[in-house]
């Protein structure tokens, strides 16, 4: 192993770039250029690195290349929150931290950190001099909040369209009699021929005519979406929660899919020219057909990005870590706990960037006369927010061909925990995500 380990060794230095500064992100925003869409990984959910570095290079594509919005794997309404904090509306708080630190879903520390914090008070202070309409946004494409996106069109629909009212408490009344548990819910699904499928797809159809009609709701465009978009959270987490009972795979792809069209109605919000930075799990960012996860039928946003707008208007970003300590729990709903970071295992991708890269490094792939690092398949570690270091050989590497995953790699050898806002036990009703709470 150790030799097959070492015939990389010079590809790795050849290709390896140190990153010590913003100032080193340059080939990879020239090697961006206008892509429609940057997509920004992570091999964990927890790691510092991870976040200070998909912040640094985020910052540099606003002010340099106007990227519209920051779209991210975090629920619409908790987003939202931050989204008015960050564009300066006057109904949000004036400091971000207020509204990241009330997210109340397990694993709040995802986005409740100072790593988060520290990104939207810049992006507050970048969009103060930038005239209303121009100002870069924050938005949540995951599929998770059905009872709080229901809640918010409820609010909604009470202040500015009372008439349809009804609909959407038809929809809440179907789901009250599972007191606002999915598991119930879908356990309910699997035994019992019902659901509350076709009261959520009456409630979608009623906010998409409202938000595509200009005269109605006040005339407010940004307010009309938002409404639009809770009616789609809450139609993609019924279906979502209705896969989960029959296994995980078919709803990895609905959840997805769901982020996937989730993005793609931002950027057509936002209008033509627009363009995105989203930020998500490696899991998620990667494309799919590059790991075993298509061997499974499995797909994912990298790859569905790659396949909507092309792929050279898709720019792809992973990261990596050999040891450190990241931010996880032991089991779904668990208390915050920082826990160690193993070296990874021999023969991996980040054994062999641990080997001959540099501490931190960037690698922007050359789209042609590959290396065999790049073409050769080697397992890349993926850590969920459910984390046992103890058992990662049972599951915690992903099979990959590097440079078809990815368009370029952030590497760091040591890594450390992201400083979460509070630490203890939140919400933990949702079941847990497929595969391994990524």
């Amino acid at each position: 192993m150790g030799a097959t380990v070492a015939r990389y060794s010079d590809e790795v230095v050849a290709l390896a770039a140190p990153l010590t500064d913003a100032g080193d992100l340059d080939v990879l925003v020239d090697r961006i250029g206008d892509a429609r869409v940057v997509m920004l990984g992570e091999a964990s959910h927890g790691t510092h690195e991870f976040y200070r570095w998909r912040a640094e290079l985020t910052r540099r594509l606003i002010a340099e290349q106007g990227y519209s919005f920051v779209a991210v794997e975090g629920d619409w309404p908790d987003c939202d929150r931050v989204d008015r904090s960050v564009r300066c509306r006057a109904d949000a708080p004036e400091d971000p931290y207020h509204a990241l630190a009330a997210f109340e879903r397990w694993p709040t520390w995802m986005w409740a950190n100072e790593e988060v914090v520290d990104f939207c008070r810049w992006l507050r202070g970048h969009n103060t001099g930038v005239d209303p309409e121009g100002r870069v946004g924050f938005h949540g494409l995951d599929v998770y909040s059905l009872w709080e996106s229901l809640r918010e069109i409820l609010v909604w629909l009470r202040e500015r369209e009372p008439g349809l009212v009804p609909a959407a408490l038809a929809a809440y009344r179907c789901f009250e009699p599972y007191r606002e548990d999915p598991q119930e819910y879908a356990m309910a699904t699997r035994f019992v021929p019902t659901s509350c499928e076709n009261e959520v797809v009456d409630l979608l159809v009623t906010l998409r005519a409202t938000a595509a009609d200009p005269e109605r709701a006040g005339g407010d465009p940004g307010s009309r979406f938002a409404a639009r978009q809770n009616a789609e959270v809450v139609a993609g987490a019924e279906r979502y929660y209705r896969t989960m009972v029959a296994g995980g795979r078919q709803s990895w792809n609905v959840r997805d899919r769901h982020m996937d069209e989730t993005l793609d109605r931002l950027l057509n919000h936002y209008g033509p020219g627009s363009k995105a930075v989203v930020w998500a799990h490696n899991t998620h960012v990667g494309d799919a057909r590059a790991t075993d996860m298509a061997d499974a039928g499995e797909i994912n946003i990298g790859q569905l990005a790659r396949e909507r707008y092309g792929a050279d208007h898709v720019t792809l970003v992973g990261f990596g870590t050999h040891h450190g300590t990241v931010v996880a729990g032991g089991v779904w709903g668990a208390p915050t706990e920082l826990m160690a970071v193993p070296p990874a295992m021999t023969g991996t991708l980040e054994d062999v960037l641990h080997r001959s890269a540099p501490e931190r490094a960037l690698f922007v792939f050359p789209q042609a006369d590959r290396p065999d690092l790049l073409t050769d398949e080697l397992d890349h570690r993926a850590i969920g927010v459910v984390y046992h270091p103890e058992r990662e050989r049972l599951g915690n590497y992903v099979p990959t061909v590097l440079g078809d995953r990815y368009d370029a790699f952030c590497w760091f050898d040591a890594t450390q925990g992201v400083r979460p806002l509070h630490i203890g036990r939140a919400g933990a009703r949702e079941p847990e995500t497929f595969p391994s709470g990524v």
